[in-house]
């Protein structure tokens, strides 16, 4: 299977980097360094060379080194891809929110053109509240895993989303212009089943993939959406669903005027995962079990998009030893090694990552750059 390969990272005056060029040359690589030195931003560079908003979410004028306004960032990644050698460049302006992209050196209209080239899946230790927190965080994740096998899935949100605000702002302005909220609201209702469609096929294919079970001691688990239009998809046809919720949708405007936001629609999915065979709901389970539950389903969703796409995502895993015991450490460096990807992996110390020293390439985060960790002390 074709490989996808960042064989060098360029980064000018991003977070804390003000220059960095630095190669790859193994499929695995290590980064080891204290709390502070920039380990995350190294990750999220790479992330940024996807489509979306990289793995923090952060708006480009965050993204300037020392957050100083009056500096431009960029970041360009050089790729042997499954279509040959590309080149991946993104930035801002000085204060610019909005960031553009280039490939291989020319303007990119939209982001989707970088998705023939690029697929990136990424676990970060703020995901271990996924359990915890709203619904909306959950969608997210989500919407990312989709997103890596279907890229147009993102375009399906974004319309929706878009339909959805601007018919809250019609309604909130008390306005009632019925041919106007006829086509939002039915421009909402496509865009919505469409979406909810991809998720519930995405989660089949990972259910099935978890299912077969990924090596070593991790856990399985079943994913599953809590959607009325997803419930409503499984026993109706797609258009029938489509027109109910145009429908719905128009019979609520009183009420979502009010509330000041849509009762119905694809922001309302939540997902549910459980862990199996016990079947304990992830949000009883323990914070390792936590854990071991989100690298299943990261493992199995790059096992997905190789088989989907013909290539393997990036897999960027931020401190991804905590919480996880010796046991399923071994399990992640044996399942990494069985996957035709290449992983970047973080932590605070070397030694966690020590049965890979022979596999990996190592280097040390310091302050504003990486070097080298082949001379320190990697225990056996």
């Amino acid at each position: 299977m074709p490989k996808l390969r960042l064989q060098r990272l360029i980064l000018q005056d991003f977070r804390s980097y003000p220059s960095l060029s630095q190669t790859f040359d193994h499929d695995s690589i290590v980064v080891a360094g204290p709390n502070g030195t920039g380990k995350t931003n190294l990750l999220e560079a790479i992330s940024l060379l996807s489509p979306g908003r990289g793995l923090r979410g952060a708006r480009g004028a965050e993204l300037p080194r020392h957050s100083e306004a009056a500096l431009s960032w960029a970041a360009a990644g050089h790729f042997e891809a499954p279509s040959g050698p590309v080149t991946i460049g993104t930035g801002a302006e000085a204060g610019a929110d909005r960031r553009s992209f280039r490939l291989d050196g020319n303007a990119v209209r939209s982001q989707a053109e970088l998705s023939h080239h690029i697929a990136v899946l990424w676990l970060t230790p703020q995901m271990d509240r996924l359990f915890q927190e709203s619904a909306s965080g959950r969608r997210r994740f989500l919407d990312r895993l989709v997103w890596s096998l279907e890229p147009s899935h993102a375009r399906e949100v974004a319309a929706h989303d878009t339909a959805m605000t601007q018919r809250n702002r019609l309604l909130s302005e008390g306005r009632r212009d019925v041919a106007w909220l006829d086509a939002l609201e039915d421009a909402m209702a496509r865009h919505a089943v469409a979406a909810i469609a991809a998720r519930q096929a995405a989660l089949a294919g990972l259910n099935g993939v978890l299912r077969a079970g990924l090596s070593g001691s991790f856990p399985s688990a079943s994913l599953s959406l809590l959607c009325p239009i997803a419930d409503a998809l499984a026993a109706r046809p797609a258009l029938a669903v489509e027109e109910d919720l145009r429908a719905g949708l128009a019979a609520d405007r009183v009420r979502d005027a009010a509330a000041g936001g849509a009762r119905q629609g694809a922001h309302r999915t939540d997902l549910r995962m459980v862990l199996l065979p016990q079947d304990i709901p992830a949000e009883l389970c323990s914070t390792g079990e936590q854990k071991a539950l989100l690298v299943s389903v990261i493992l199995a969703q790059a096992a997905l998009v190789a088989a989907h796409r013909g290539f393997a995502p990036l897999l960027l895993l931020d401190e991804v030893a905590a919480h996880l015991d010796p046991g399923r450490r071994a399990s992640l460096f044996t399942a990494l090694r069985a996957l035709p990807a290449q992983c970047f992996l973080t932590g605070t110390e070397a030694a966690p990552f020590a049965p890979m020293r022979d596999q990996a390439q190592f280097l040390e985060a310091i302050p504003g750059g990486l070097r080298p960790l082949a001379d320190f002390p990697v225990p056996g």
